[in-house]
Formats: C-alpha cells, sequence, structure tokens
C-alpha cells in the first residue's frame, strides 16, 4: 500500500466514523408528525461505498472490511452510551432496525462482490 492509499483509506476510516455518528444524530427526525428516518437510506449509499473504495486500494479483508466494521461499531458505541448519556438506539424502534440493515447489509454485499473479483 503507498503513502497515497495509505492516506486515502484513513479519510475513509474518518468518514465512517463522521457517517455513524451524523446518521446516528439524525435518526430521530420528524417531518411534521411523520418519523422520516432518511439517514437510513443515507447509510444504505454511502457505506457501501466506502467498502467498495478500501476495496479498491487492497483486496485484503481486513482493509476492505474495515469501514465496514468501524461503522458499526460507531453505531453500537454511541447509540447506546450517546451523547451525554442518552440512548439514541431504542431497541424497540423500528427506525434502529432500518439503520444498521440499511448500512450493514449492503455494505456486506459489497464487501462479498469486492472479495469475489480476480486479483489482478
Amino acid at each position: 500500500m503507498t503513502r497515497a492509499d495509505a492516506t486515502l483509506f484513513g479519510f475513509l476510516l474518518v468518514d465512517a466514523v463522521l457517517l455513524a455518528i451524523l446518521e446516528l444524530l439524525f435518526l430521530p427526525l420528524y417531518i411534521g408528525s411523520v418519523q422520516f428516518p432518511i439517514t437510513a437510506a443515507v447509510a444504505a449509499v454511502t457505506t457501501p461505498l466506502l467498502v467498495a473504495e478500501a476495496g479498491r486500494i487492497s483486496r485484503r479483508r481486513r482493509v476492505a472490511g474495515a469501514p465496514l466494521v468501524l461503522w458499526f461499531f460507531v453505531v453500537l458505541v454511541f447509540g447506546v452510551l450517546g451523547p451525554g448519556g442518552d440512548v439514541v438506539l431504542l431497541g424497540s424502534d423500528w427506525r434502529t432496525l432500518l439503520l444498521i440493515a440499511g448500512g450493514a447489509l449492503p455494505s456486506a454485499m459489497m464487501l462479498g462482490i469486492v472479495l469475489a473479483k480476480p486479483a489482478p
């Protein structure tokens, strides 16, 4: 891995952390009286892109899957411990499941696609 690739990989990991935090903060969004969890859709689009870019940098499982693992870890830690002791992820709320499924499932599928490609 070159220095430019390592720098890009670091930015991908920082992006994964920032996206996870922002997606958690905007998860309980309402428009009027309607729940509007747009961050689940954002997670379904951005997290697989991070995995695909990490897979372009290196075909190793640890490198390609690092954005997914870091995103999932940040969502769980900040969702349960939250800022100021608030619990952002509620176990009985459908938006929680939608966020985790929307971020993790497409990313896991993208990881499988990246790892299944033949080495150049």
